[in-house]
């Protein structure tokens, strides 16, 4: 029974054809506005943090928009917007938007510059331009031949453009792609969109101004309208997935049907009926494949997990031989690390955690573990569940067959590492500490990032380990006092010294480890003669003298070198351990430059503030700042 159910529910997912992605990159329009008269500096300023913003958060929402008021709001300011086609994929939109936000930044010492494809749009000006819907540069683009039958093809185009600038302004978003079938076989493909900051009735007027252009186009087989707020488009060939049409005559004068109230209990009755059976049907088969053995945690399905799933101590006892020495991985700040094969086969790493044992750290305990069971991310070490036995605490984690970063770079196991393996291990490392950052619905502080707290899976890709365990940051306060608990070498200088924490102090660690990871060299080595300069001062001399390349480990070690980008991440390091936090950028703005492969104009970093082995901060503006809490070197 439950067998048919699930077939009937994937049998039309079996029918739906692929689509080819396309960013369509094709530029539609480019133009810049006047030169200003104010500070050329301040406005170049704030157009690079209005467009980084809205080129980094436009997806996955497809739209994104900023403003940067300057100290001159008349010619300082600037007021961005981002746009993809509704249509578009994650990858296409973020395809799209890199091509045309470089396209608009070529408008250099101007007030605006705008940059339109058939795939997304781009603007900025230093005026709110959000309801603007027309310039003088509004035309019409038109493509191939004359259609075979013009008469009818023509007809049709006139149709479905109009319908379609009459109901766009009334969906969500302003955006409309319809397919109609015309008279003597004809099929006219047909779309329309707006900018999502304009108001309803300026989205009307500016597709009323391109419906006139695009008429211009027939019968030629495809045409675009393009202005400044709004695109309509339409072509004898399928340009967008056939799953995004949607029926117009709902949103058209007098096109939407009311159901009766009788046709509302029947549906109502059938819908019930039928999800009540596809509930019974999914219990039935899960209880099938489901064997009692796996029922406390399976871990091919933690993805699912709601909150911690619970293991018996016993079975992870026996997992561990008892927690025998032989299988004992390491040990950290948070306790005792071992090896465990479950019952199933799989291998899994149990962490005995050191906790203390009163009934608040208990509480706490269970709050965090509780978190951190629904944080899954590729680049963060996923919590399989957690055992609780008298005052015993464990936490059960996917097991990292190739151990820790530390290990692999300058450890027992060290292993020569491609250019592009040590590039995979510093972009996943940035991307998990943004997705803790930004992008979980807590903001989570690591607080103790280090290449030991690095781990590698079978394909070297790094994931973090040992996030969540440290107190979350409060959403309302923009600084946190608290217990020092970082690692000598890698923390912050102002969270070192005071005590002051925020997610810069991960990005601050994060850049002590690319170091490493370039270097191969650890960030504070006591077993180095006492003359030696510690990473981070010696980096800083190198590149004072402009020799930073010589920090690289040897090119024989480093397969795939490529000068450029390795100078490209060493800056980004520089700029990530800068003394003043607020001079560090942020995980997901480290994301994005690791990404782009357009040359990037870093601002030039200031001396970092090193802390040494006395437990001083030297260097920038924390100079001869005492440690007063003792660095706990876990």
């Amino acid at each position: 029974m439950a067998g048919i159910w699930w077939l009937i529910m994937l049998f039309p997912m079996l029918l739906i054809a692929p689509i080819r992605a396309d960013p369509e990159t094709r530029q539609l329009a480019y133009g810049c506005s006047p030169v200003p008269n104010g500070n050329a500096t301040l406005f170049a300023q704030n157009l690079k943090e209005a467009l980084d913003y809205v080129v980094e958060n436009v997806v996955p929402s497809g739209f994104a928009q900023k403003n940067v008021v300057g100290a001159s709001d008349l010619v300082d300011s600037v007021y961005a917007v981002a746009q993809c086609r509704k249509d578009k994929s994650v990858a296409d939109c973020t395809k799209c938007i890199k091509v045309a936000r470089k396209q608009a930044a070529n408008c250099t010492s101007v007030t605006g510059g705008r940059a339109i494809y058939d795939g997304c749009f781009v603007r900025f000006e230093n005026n709110n331009f959000y309801n603007s819907y027309t310039d003088e540069g509004n035309k019409q683009v038109c493509g191939g031949a004359n259609a075979s039958s013009s008469n009818s093809f023509s007809a049709t185009v006139r149709s479905l453009m109009s319908d379609l600038c009459a109901a766009t302004p009334q969906i969500k978003d302003y955006f409309a792609a319809h397919t109609r079938q015309g008279p003597s076989n004809t099929t006219v493909y047909g779309l329309a969109s707006c900018i999502r900051s304009l108001q309803k009735d300026s989205c009307q007027k500016c597709l009323a101004i391109a419906k006139d252009n695009i008429n211009k186009c027939i019968p030629r087989s495809e045409g675009r309208g393009v202005d400044a707020g709004c695109y309509l488009r339409y072509d004898s060939k399928p340009f967008y997935p056939s799953n995004v049409t949607i029926d117009l005559k709902h949103f058209l004068p007098g096109g939407k049907k009311k159901v009766s109230s009788t046709a509302w209990i029947i549906i109502g009755v059938v819908g019930g009926v039928f999800i009540l059976g596809l509930i019974t049907c999914l219990l039935l088969f899960r209880k099938q494949i489901m064997p009692p053995s796996q029922k406390q945690v399976d871990t091919e399905g933690a993805t699912e997990l709601r909150g911690p799933g619970d293991f018996d101590f016993k079975i992870l006892k026996k997992a561990t031989n008892n927690f025998d020495e032989a299988n004992k991985l390491g040990e950290g700040g948070f306790g005792q690390v071992f090896k465990g094969t479950l019952k199933n086969g799989n291998i899994v790493a149990i962490k005995k955690l050191t906790l203390g044992r009163s009934p608040r750290a208990i509480a706490e305990f269970e709050s965090e573990v509780k978190l951190i069971s629904n944080v899954h991310h590729k680049n963060l070490v996923r919590l399989l569940g957690c055992c609780r036995q008298g005052q015993e605490r464990l936490l059960v984690y996917e097991y990292m067959p190739n151990s820790s970063l530390d290990r692999i770079i300058f450890g027992e196991h060290k292993k020569p590492l491609s250019w592009k393996e040590r590039f995979n291990i510093i972009l996943g490392t940035a991307r998990g500490l943004a997705y803790l950052h930004e992008e979980f619905h807590v903001c989570i502080i690591h607080r103790d990032i280090k290449s030991s707290n690095i781990l590698l899976d079978e394909n070297f890709q790094a994931k973090i380990a040992d996030f969540g365990l440290a107190r979350l940051l409060p959403h309302d306060k923009s600084h946190l006092s608290t217990k020092f608990a970082g690692t000598l070498g890698y923390t912050a200088p102002e969270y070192a010294s005071h005590g002051q924490l925020t997610e810069k102090a991960d990005t601050y660690s994060f850049g002590v480890v690319v170091l490493e990871i370039v270097s191969g060299r650890k960030s504070i080595d006591l077993n180095q003669p006492p003359d030696m300069q510690y990473l981070l001062e010696w980096v800083w001399s190198l590149h004072e003298e402009n020799k930073v390349l010589e920090m690289v480990e040897s090119e024989e070690k480093m397969e795939g070198y490529n000068e450029e980008e390795v100078v490209r991440v060493i800056n980004l390091a520089l700029m990530c351990i800068q003394g003043s936090a607020t001079h560090r950028p942020s995980m997901s703005e480290v994301v994005t430059i690791l990404l782009s492969k357009a040359e990037i104009d870093f601002q030039k970093p200031l001396q970092p503030a090193f802390v040494d082995v006395g437990y001083k901060v030297r260097g920038s503006s924390q100079s001869n700042a005492t440690i007063t809490e003792s660095l706990n070197a876990r």
